[in-house]
């Protein structure tokens, strides 16, 4: 297979997955270079960091242990990202990768941050909000971390975060 940038710049409409697909196949019968994957998310091209990201996501949601080893750069490099499509895939692989209680923290900090106001990107907040109210689930994280989070968040532009914002603060009794 050609090099992942090529292929992830490859493909459908820039806003689609392109040929991600085929980077994904691979990575699931050899992961020798899932370096390259992560490596693509730093990529000039934006529709390459976002393809990138998003089969990297993937990767790690199928098995977290994958991502293990970039753990220390999806909390350093990642965050730094402003890129919206970037910023919501680092929300969910917060919640995917198994952090230990210091890298949990710095998590939480980053997700905490997105937060703060309404002037986010809604795919970022939604899944800002989700695993911070995943953490608390699983117990990793108090509740009143997270509810007057939500309720800034009931304040977004976009309906669906309100919503998800609504629905999250009645599962937690905020």
């Amino acid at each position: 297979m050609e090099p992942f940038a090529q292929v992830l710049a490859a493909g459908g409409h820039t806003n689609a997955l392109g040929r991600a697909g085929e980077v994904l196949a691979h990575l699931r019968t050899d992961d020798a270079r899932t370096g390259e994957l992560f490596a693509c998310i730093a990529d000039d091209d934006a529709w390459v960091r976002m393809r990138a990201v998003d089969t990297f996501e993937k990767l790690v949601r199928e098995d977290p242990d994958r991502g293990v080893p970039y753990i220390h750069r999806v909390l350093t490099e990642l965050t730094g990202s402003d890129q919206p499509s970037v910023q919501w895939h680092v929300a969910q692989l917060l919640g995917e990768l198994p952090l230990t209680a210091s890298r949990r923290a710095t998590a939480v900090a980053w997700l905490r941050e997105r937060l703060t106001s309404t002037d986010v990107d809604w795919i970022v907040a939604a899944q800002s909000m989700a695993t911070l109210v995943g953490f608390v689930r699983a117990g990793l994280l108090e509740r009143a971390r997270v509810v007057p989070l939500l309720e800034v968040q009931t304040g977004h532009r976009s309906a669906s975060v309100r919503r998800k914002a609504a629905g999250h603060l009645a599962e937690l009794g905020g």
